[in-house]
């Protein structure tokens, strides 16, 4: 009887929980969407390149209460929201904007396990945007600024018996600062889209030892069959001991061990070579000793490939993966969600998008200022197919220097813009360092906060040497990095050359098909050309790959396509928004691509 009971009450506790949150709004929806669990929201581990076996998801529903700028913590919450959605996002059950004059509070309680007893206690955020104080147990134990990373504090100080109280307070300016926001504005229209304010990743608690390992960075040399690995600790002596050990399935092929603070310089004997066509990851194991005893262990991945450039028989500066000519070709990918905005309703819904893309025969994608959680890169390693990541544009200064075309317009920052740039873009490099499908770096776009440019290429390069440096897709242009980067709209064209370093084309296409049913908002949709059916969109698209052949036999060694989906007002997607529809011809776009990815492999 008893048992009875307690399963009434468990099933009647869901069935409260469910109804205190609904997707609000009456605009597109994803099919995850609609089949999302408000009691086990994103399961999944979220940091896949460093994982320990013990981990506790935050992820549900918190109390959440919008108030003005330097108001106290509320007594009363306004009510519930999902974390880790938006306050703007339907799947948040919300969607209300906060704007630049207002704070957003959430509020939850959590345990801590008692089998973690003796153990330190981490509570991570995987993204916030964009400043967030953090309270435990009324006491402020943090802050955080920046959008698009992860952030952790060691919270085992601050831990009483029984429930914890977590208070997290969240300002966001949008566009109203000198802050990263990508493609975020108050009042979205066109190529602008809908403001995402808070917590928009998973959080989670991690047990460690008061001594551990904090990151790990690994960087291949296929040339000389050799992969460095980097180990940071955290609370270590030097006679600490660090090991890592190199995995062919369940085959040892490589170990070594170092007191910490040393680089590992593993030989990595008949290297399987990782490409989108062969994505083979190597698995790591990393163990901590201190006198003797293990005290940490994480499993990693690691993949041994080479990004490179090098000039071909005609003169022509070519991109080269694993030293043969390589060209890249994939969409602009937003990361937009009708439902989620910032963030996909499912992991399953992370992994569809770049499946599609593979499936339509591209071989590279570029993340369009925007950054993802750490498992869409690990999709993308082991799916296999290139990234190019870029640096989310902000800052919105009226004050601009004028220099001619190939010393373009660039903006006259603030010095705590400026320092807040380069904080949040190594952030963001530091995300993905070690993620094999990363593999150029696109530090501006089109001169949206464009400044600096040969000192923040330059420090890019010297930061991370392994890969190639676009320095400002679609320009201003400056002679540095190894990129010149066009974009022209709507058809390819080749209007710059440059014989020093590699050309692509880093936007064309933008072809519009509105599908009745499936559109963000019912007027006001547009795309850079616009047709009434799929096979139009797709002979139109075939036209445009047509012309792109011949422009790489004269110098093209990449281009992007505008774009993955529709987003918002934009209906120039392959997909539409909310995924249910394949809007172009897939066979006929999948041949067609594939012949432009072959073309430098002749």
């Amino acid at each position: 009887m008893k048992k009875l009971f307690f399963t009434i009450a468990i099933v009647l506790a869901a069935g409260h929980l469910i109804a205190q949150w609904q997707p609000q709004g009456d605009k597109l929806k994803t099919k995850w969407a609609e089949t999302l669990d408000p009691n086990n929201v994103l399961p999944e581990y979220p940091r896949p390149l460093m994982e320990r076996t013990e981990w506790q998801n935050l992820n549900g529903l918190w109390d959440y209460a919008i108030l003005p700028i330097g108001e106290n913590e509320p007594k009363d919450f306004q009510g519930k929201i999902l974390v880790p959605f938006a306050v703007e996002s339907s799947l948040s059950g919300v969607q209300k904007e906060v704007g630049e004059k207002n704070e957003l509070w959430y509020k939850t309680n959590f345990t801590v396990s008692s089998k973690w007893k003796g153990k330190d206690v981490l509570l991570h955020f995987g993204a916030v945007d964009w400043k967030a104080e953090v309270y435990l147990n009324d006491i402020k134990i943090g802050v955080h600024t920046g959008g698009y990373t992860p952030f952790s504090f060691n919270i085992t100080p601050f831990l009483t018996k029984g429930q914890q109280k977590l208070v997290v307070k969240v300002w966001d300016g949008t566009d109203t600062g000198y802050q990263p926001r990508g493609k975020q504005v108050k009042k979205p229209e066109g190529i602008w889209y809908t403001p995402v304010t808070g917590i928009w990743q998973t959080v989670w608690l991690e047990p460690v030892s008061p001594k551990y390992i904090e990151n790990i960075r690994t960087t291949p040399n296929i040339d000389e069959n050799r992969l460095t690995v980097q180990v940071n600790t955290k609370n270590t002596a030097q006679s600490d001991v660090i090991e890592v050990l190199i995995f062919d399935g369940a085959t040892q092929i490589a170990t070594q061990k170092s007191v910490v603070g040393q680089n590992f310089e593993l030989r990595i004997p008949n290297a399987k070579l990782w490409s989108p066509e062969s994505p083979f990851l190597y698995d790591v194991k990393v163990n901590l000793y201190s006198q003797g005893k293990l005290v940490d262990e994480v499993k990693s991945y690691t993949a041994m490939r080479k990004i490179s450039t090098r000039r071909d028989n005609n003169g022509i500066v070519r991109m080269q993966l694993n030293n043969k000519d390589y060209f890249h070709f994939g969409p602009l990918d937003q990361g937009w969600w009708p439902d989620g905005l910032y963030t996909a309703p499912t992991d399953e819904a992370l992994v569809y998008d770049i499946q599609k893309t593979k499936d339509f025969g591209f071989n590279m994608i570029r993340k369009h200022v925007k950054v993802e959680p750490a498992r869409w890169y690990t999709h993308c390693d082991r799916l296999g197919i290139l990234v190019w990541q870029d640096m989310p544009n902000g800052d919105r200064s009226p004050r601009w220097q004028m220099r001619n075309y190939f010393n373009g317009t660039e903006m006259i920052r603030s010095a705590e813009s400026e320092a807040n740039f380069r904080k949040e873009w190594k952030e963001i490099m530091d995300l993905t360092i070690s993620n094999p499908s990363v593999v150029v770096w696109v530090p501006f776009n089109e001169a949206w906060g464009q400044f600096k440019t040969p000192e923040i290429v330059e420090w890019t390069k010297t930061y991370d040497p392994s890969r190639l440096v676009n320095p400002a897709s679609g320009g201003n242009h400056y002679q540095v990095g190894d990129i010149l980067d066009l974009h022209h709209y709507p058809n390819p064209q080749m209007f710059l050359f440059d014989a020093q370093r590699v050309n692509v084309l880093g936007e064309y296409g933008g072809i519009g098909l509105p599908i009745q049913g499936h559109l963000w908002q019912p007027d006001k949709n547009w795309g850079y050309v616009q047709f009434k059916n799929s096979k139009e969109v797709t002979d139109e698209y075939i036209k445009y790959a047509e012309e792109l052949k011949q422009l790489i036999k004269i110098g093209f060694s990449g281009a992007v396509y505008t774009q993955t989906t529709d987003v918002e007002g934009e209906v120039n997607g392959l997909l539409t928004y909310d995924r249910k529809v394949i809007k172009l011809e897939e066979d006929r776009v999948r041949k067609v691509n594939q012949e432009i990815c072959n073309s430098l492999n002749k």
